[in-house]
């Protein structure tokens, strides 16, 4: 379990101190395992790709938020959405959410695998049928799902439509028109929550794995995507 020996590098030192008087004790290895392997809370089950902190300062959970993307330059608003969802409807769900895009859009493709690097790694590929966009994502499932160095985003051509699969494994929607959206998640059984607060917003970890960044390199290229 490599990442959970990085995550104890970070973590956990021998020059640590002892915690103050009333401070949660650190877990030991068995016990952050058992945390780390744990997917379900309640009726949400996470993928591969996250995990939240042992602290659980979020706890996972199945709902959407409304929300507004404000341009840090141009101060310009544009309404969004962010959803978290299941891992059993979670790729379904995403495919479903790019109907309202259209018949043709652009995608960019994140990697974070390189560790020496600190910004994520884009490629992209403009002007792609729908149908065949779809068709080339089945074939990698497991790698969107799983991988929590990877995310999409696909977007219409012209307009600012924007359908991201981010790499907490959360859907996020910016659209100047929100209701195609949520029409789509309340028909998968997603509620909004006005005050939801998701895994990102809280201490978590991400997973990965070797296998990922070539299946990620494969997935480029049956794109065409730089």
């Amino acid at each position: 379990m490599r990442f959970l020996d990085d995550y104890l590098e970070a973590y956990q030192s021998p020059s640590d101190s002892a915690a103050p008087e009333g401070a949660i004790a650190r877990p030991d290895r068995e016990t952050l395992e058992e945390h780390l392997a744990r997917r379900r809370y309640g009726r949400f089950t996470l993928t591969e790709a996250i995990r939240p902190s042992w602290q659980l300062d979020v706890i996972p959970q199945a709902g959407y938020r409304l929300d507004t993307y404000v341009d840090p330059r141009s101060g310009t608003r544009l309404p969004a959405l962010i959803a978290s969802v299941s891992s059993e409807k979670l790729f379904e769900t995403f495919l479903y959410l790019l109907e309202p895009i259209g018949e043709r859009c652009d995608i960019v493709l994140e990697t974070s695998h390189e560790r020496k690097s600190r910004q994520p790694k884009e490629f992209v590929r403009e002007g792609i049928d729908r149908m065949v966009l779809e068709s080339i994502l089945w074939d990698f499932e497991e790698l969107l799902l799983d991988d929590g160095c990877t995310s999409i985003a696909v977007m219409h051509p012209e307009l600012q439509i924007e359908v991201q699969l981010d790499e907490h494994k959360l859907l996020i929607v910016y659209a100047a028109f929100r209701a195609p959206f949520e029409k789509i998640l309340r028909e998968q059984g997603i509620e909004c929550h006005r005050s939801m607060r998701f895994i990102s917003q809280g201490e978590h970890l991400h997973t990965s794995h070797t296998k990922y960044a070539r299946r990620f390199a494969d997935l480029t290229t049956r794109f065409g995507a730089c």
